[in-house]
Parts: C-alpha cells; structure tokens; sequence
C-alpha cells in the first residue's frame, strides 16, 4: 500500500526546515528508524554531505536518523533496502538526471508502490507526477528522458503562485505557463500552493495543509478545490 506525501515545500515563510509539517511525518514514518535521503537536487548547488546533515538535523527532532544515497555503494540496493526515503528539493532536472544516471526510477517507483514511505518536497514532488515537465526550474542539464515516477495519475506544479495584481512584472504566470503546458499534453496539473500537500494512502488522494489547490484540466477552466478534497478521480 502506497504511504506517501507529496509536499510543494520543505520551508514555509519564517520557519525552519520540515518544521510545518514534521507531525504529519512522524506519523508517516511512525514504523521507521532510518530514512534513506536523495539529496541529488541540490539547491543552490549544495553539496549532497551538507544537504544530508541539514535534513537530519529536521528528522532528529523527531528521532529519525538519515543517511545520504550518495554514501552508499550500491544505490540500487540502497532503495530497495530502504525503510522510508525522502527526495529534497533543489532543481528538478539535476535531480531527474542523476536519477536516470543510477538507474533509480524504476528502483523507487517499485519501493513505493510496495509500500516504502516516502515524502518529496519540491523537486522530489515534482518526480511523483507523471512527468517533470510543469516543474518551475531552469534545465541547467539534460536528462534522458522527462518521464519520472509516475506515482500519482497527473502532473504537479510545488510552490504554485497566484498572479499578484500589484505586481509590474509583465512575464508569464504560473496559471499561463500550465495552460502552454496543455496545448502539447492532456494530464491534470496541480498548483500546490505554500503549505499544501497531497497524501497518498493506498488509492485515497487527499489535498492537506493550510491552502486550496488551484487544479488544471486539459480543455477546462482552472479551478480550485479546498483543503481535506479527495482527488482519486482527477486522472
């Protein structure tokens, strides 16, 4: 049975790292001790040691111990292994692409859906959708292929933002850029805003956290739907 949350963010504004969301994960990982870390995302370049320790100095609030993928010699082995994971964010297409490099989709697509726990924040939300396509970073590399893990039946867009009507900026929306998005692909997209997050238990998909979900369907107005809404029919 699939255990799974898929989170827009690790930090909220003015809190610390998973700190808005660490008893959602204490239940999570309730039958946990160690958690397998993906830190391939790397934001701002980090390094994979530094952001391993910044993620276990968040799950030893709740006495998790973690341990980088990175450290071990045989990732393979390492996920199906592992007693829960957990994908950082960063940029998506550095993580999509070290994990096609270690040959690690279809490793973790098999934990999960075996029953593995497993949070992604960010960009290790992105990966659950079908593809990596509505996610919001720069293709600083080129992966082989777009396709990720294919856990939920539609795209995911972290850290979705609402046109601000005061702003100057004359760019694309995140709302315009989703509707491109739908002239060349028909999967729903989700706009997880700040906050928010989906919750996988088995076949049941329910939105959770403080914030509405702005949902995206192909040849349909956008629309929202509010916190504690099942989503098992949005494919």
């Amino acid at each position: 049975m699939k255990n799974i949350i898929i989170a827009s963010t690790s930090t909220i504004h003015g809190g610390s790292y998973l700190e808005y969301i660490l008893d959602e994960l204490k239940i999570l990982f309730k039958n946990v001790d160690d958690i397998l870390f993906i830190p391939f995302a790397r934001p701002g370049g980090i390094s994979h040691d530094a952001y391993t320790q910044k993620a276990s100095e968040a799950f030893s609030k709740i006495d998790k111990t973690l341990k980088g993928i990175h450290e071990f010699d045989n990732p393979i082995e390492a996920i199906k292994n592992a007693q829960g994971i957990f994908t950082g964010g960063g940029n998506t297409f550095v993580l999509v692409n070290q994990l096609y490099k270690n040959d690690l989709i279809k490793s973790i697509k098999n934990a999960v859906e075996n029953g593995t726990p497993y949070l992604g924040t960010s960009a290790g939300s992105n990966i659950c959708g079908l593809t990596m396509n509505t996610t919001n970073d720069m293709p600083i590399v080129y992966p082989p292929s777009f396709k990720t893990l294919g856990l939920v039946p539609f795209n995911i867009n972290p850290h979705y933002l609402d046109p601000d009507p005061t702003s100057k900026h004359m760019g694309e929306t995140r709302e315009t850029r989703i509707k491109e998005f739908h002239k060349f692909n028909s999967q729903p997209v989700i706009g997880l805003r700040e906050g928010s997050w989906i919750k996988v238990t088995g076949n049941d998909l329910i939105l959770e956290g403080t914030l509405d979900a702005r949902i995206f369907e192909y040849n349909k107005s956008p629309y929202e739907i509010k916190t504690g809404t099942k989503l098992n029919d949005l494919k």
